[in-house]
């Protein structure tokens, strides 16, 4: 988790939400790759940390089946980033803070391991959950981040 956080210090470094991600190969020592949020960085808007990570590692292994892979990642993921999870067979997902407002492991829905799905990944929550959640509160705190403009 201290890879992933080191991550999204890049992240807001960059301007972007704090959020990074280290997938580990099966071993569970082992870093297939490492990711933070680009979103402001590419003008994209699956640029999460999580969907990074998951196809930097895809290009590693030369395989779109994770499986056995762990994928840490600083805050809970989002919708788009669990589905991602489970498209990509990961067996683990490590999160630290929580996200009530988008969280999709737990907190407001729990796509991840959702039974009507084929694939249900192990989540283990809120690990160093204080220390993951001080970035995000603090660059919400003193930046000037708006998402992209409204339409209407």
């Amino acid at each position: 988790m201290r890879q992933a956080l080191a991550e999204a210090g890049l992240a807001a470094a960059a301007g972007d939400v704090p959020v990074g991600a280290v997938l580990l190969a099966p071993d569970g020592t082992t870093v297939l790759a490492t990711a933070h949020n680009e979103r402001e960085l590419t003008g994209d808007p699956t640029a999460h940390a999580e969907v990074l990570a998951i196809r930097r590692a895809a290009r590693v292994l030369g395989e779109w089946r994770l499986t056995g892979c762990t994928l840490v990642v600083t805050l809970e993921p989002c919708t788009m980033c669990a589905g991602a999870i489970v498209q990509s067979r990961l067996d683990r997902v490590v999160y630290g803070a929580r996200d009530e407002k988008a969280g999709a492991a737990g907190s407001l829905w729990d796509v991840i391991r959702d039974r009507r799905l084929n694939h249900r990944p192990e989540v283990v929550a809120e690990v160093l959950a204080r220390e993951c959640a001080e970035p995000l509160t603090r660059f919400f705190r003193e930046t000037d981040f708006r998402p992209g403009p409204t339409l209407g």
